[in-house]
């Protein structure tokens, strides 16, 4: 398969400023990623009710396992300099609009993660919304894998 030419020069950026890393092997496989993002949502779902903070970051965490899937399939990974932003980055320059609702998730995940208040929450219905964005997004993911080709350097 052929290295995806969207976003190219971007994804370029990111591994000469060491954001994104290659990866070969097994590493380079994206179907496990994409089987675990669907897990974790599964899990968020059975939180809805009774917990909607967790089930909102295990949306958020479904979601990155499903762009880091993709990354995956092309032989590449995020550094821990990169982390999260490089995945966004990486995947919203290669796959477009489909996937920029990430980036959102990826910020409430911190506001909630990191509080500025302790009495930080989650709304219900802002867990469903989360749970809708990380289904569309790992559907989305799913069918863009068999696509991807290695981007070798």
């Amino acid at each position: 398969m052929a290295r995806w030419k969207t976003g190219e020069a971007d994804v370029e950026r990111l591994l000469t400023s060491r954001e994104l890393q290659v990866v070969r092997g097994q590493a380079a496989d994206g179907v496990p990623g994409l089987t675990r993002a669907r897990q974790t949502l599964a899990s968020a779902q059975s939180l809805l009710d009774t917990d909607p903070t967790n089930a909102f970051v295990l949306a958020h965490d479904a979601t990155r396992l499903a762009c880091t899937a993709l990354l995956a399939h092309q032989g590449l990974r995020p550094t821990t300099g990169g982390g999260h932003v490089a995945v966004e980055r990486a995947v919203r320059a290669q796959f477009g609009a489909p996937f920029a609702p990430y980036g959102g998730l990826r910020r409430r995940r911190n506001e909630v993660e990191y509080p500025a208040h302790p009495d930080e929450t989650v709304s219900p219905d802002e867990a469903v919304e989360a749970l809708d964005i990380a289904e569309t997004l790992i559907d989305a993911a799913e069918r863009l894998l068999p696509h991807l080709g290695h981007f070798t350097p």
